[in-house]
């Protein structure tokens, strides 16, 4: 019956976790939290800041944790085949129309303002996930300044500069 439910409600988030990256948060939240008590606040938040660290998908990451605390890996497996059946199923029936409608006027212009709405969402979670404190003197301006160059004007693969600023973080810790 718990397999059932890791399920259904990882089924749930991943349907309903319009907006990608942060925005399912509070879905994760209000059923593994609030709703099965499956974590508690506490964790779910120190779950979340591990979670960051790792590449992938938070909701997936989150269902592997979750599904596995409850269930083993069984739980984990359920958690992350109901996580991923619904974002599936909705991608290849807008895939299917996508391919067929794109070059429609109103389909063209609804994508185009979706991107526009896509940009200013990632500039926002930029601006949420990096705290004053943490950008308050000139090198930390200056890593992002650098990393912002690397990333837009040179051809530098991305898991580079990561791991670089890995490096000089660990480096310029006394």
């Amino acid at each position: 019956m718990v397999l059932w439910q890791i399920f259904f409600s990882f089924m749930k988030i991943g349907l309903f976790a319009v907006g990608g990256a942060y925005s399912f948060l509070p879905l994760i939240q209000k059923e593994v939290v609030d709703r099965y008590h499956w974590l508690t606040k506490e964790e779910f938040l120190e779950v979340l800041g591990v979670v960051k660290i790792f590449p992938g998908a938070i909701s997936i990451k989150f269902a592997t944790y979750t599904g596995y605390k409850i269930a083993g890996i069984p739980g984990a497996v359920m958690a992350n085949i109901g996580n991923l059946l619904s974002p599936v199923i909705l991608i290849l029936i807008a895939t299917y129309f996508y391919a067929k409608y794109k070059e429609t006027p109103r389909i063209k212009s609804a994508f185009e303002t979706i991107q526009l709405v896509i940009f200013a969402m990632i500039i926002a979670v930029a601006f949420q996930t990096v705290t004053l404190s943490q950008v308050s003197n000139i090198q930390s301006a200056a890593i992002i300044v650098v990393a912002f160059i690397l990333f837009f004007f040179t051809k530098v693969d991305p898991a580079l500069i990561i791991i670089g600023a890995g490096l000089i973080g660990a480096a310029a810790f006394h």
